[in-house]
């Protein structure tokens, strides 16, 4: 099976790093250009961009704020003039112990929530318009394609000191759900991955170790980003629209359900 996504514009958020980057660099490969988002790594976005080749190039947003989605589809849309893929993918992992003070618990919990759902749904929103704006415009069929990234957690909870981080994800399942079920032109799946060696989780892995990182799952080795992409691209590709809706589990049988 081959997968061209020559003459296709794709937006990807975190893409300086991590999964976000094996998912630029694979959609790259298949031919699409690249919108490389990056929150703070300016130099990391340009050179994924500059490597993907395509015209791709990076775009900065500090996801936090609010607008800020909205905000960078529009600059995407402005430098290409459509966008044909979104992929949201960028998020944060914060510790909040339950026993730690109100304000801090509750500013790790708006700053989570901010990042991995508000975010999420003005994407979402964005290329459900825009999709909307191409039907009426005279396009048939599925003109854009969401992907989200979520996490095994939306669905099996995470420990007490990240429960906004499950929250925002089981949060961002719901609204993928949702957005597929607006049609319109807009095919939305998500994927969940399990723990994987990014930089988000680095700090995870050097306090606890990689064993326990790795605890629960079928396979001989921690899942790395560059397992996860294919999946990402693969639903992108537009050759699996009648799963809209659906999220895949990508967590080396950590979680089954």
């Amino acid at each position: 099976m081959t997968i061209d996504l020559g003459g296709r514009v794709a937006l990807v958020t975190g893409a300086s790093r991590g999964i976000g980057r094996a998912v630029a660099e694979r959609l790259a490969a298949a031919g699409a250009t690249v919108g490389v988002h990056y929150g703070r790594s300016r130099e990391k976005a340009e050179a994924v961009a500059e490597a993907a080749g395509n015209h791709s190039r990076p775009f900065g947003a500090d996801l936090e704020a609010p607008g800020a989605g909205q905000g960078l589809f529009d600059a995407a849309l402005g430098a290409y003039g459509r966008v044909d893929v979104v992929i949201a993918n960028a998020g944060t992992f914060e510790e909040a112990p339950l026993d730690a003070p109100l304000d801090a618990w509750l500013a790790a919990w708006d700053r989570t929530m901010a990042v991995n759902l508000r975010s999420v749904a003005e994407l979402g929103r964005a290329a459900a318009r825009h999709a909307r704006d191409r039907r009426q415009a005279g396009e048939e069929g599925v003109s854009v394609r969401l992907v989200t990234v979520s996490s095994r957690a939306a669905f099996r909870g995470d420990d007490p000191e990240y429960l906004a981080y499950a929250a925002s994800k089981g949060g961002v399942v719901a609204l993928t759900k949702s957005l597929a079920r607006a049609g319109g032109g807009l095919a939305a799946f998500g994927v969940a991955p399990g723990f994987t060696r990014t930089d988000m989780a680095a700090p995870f892995i050097e306090a606890n170790g990689e064993a326990a990182a790795a605890r629960g799952i079928a396979l001989d080795r921690l899942t790395e980003a560059e397992d996860v992409a294919p999946t990402v691209v693969f639903l992108a590709s537009g050759l699996a629209d009648h799963a809209t809706g659906t999220t895949v589990d990508v967590n080396a049988a950590s979680y089954v359900r």
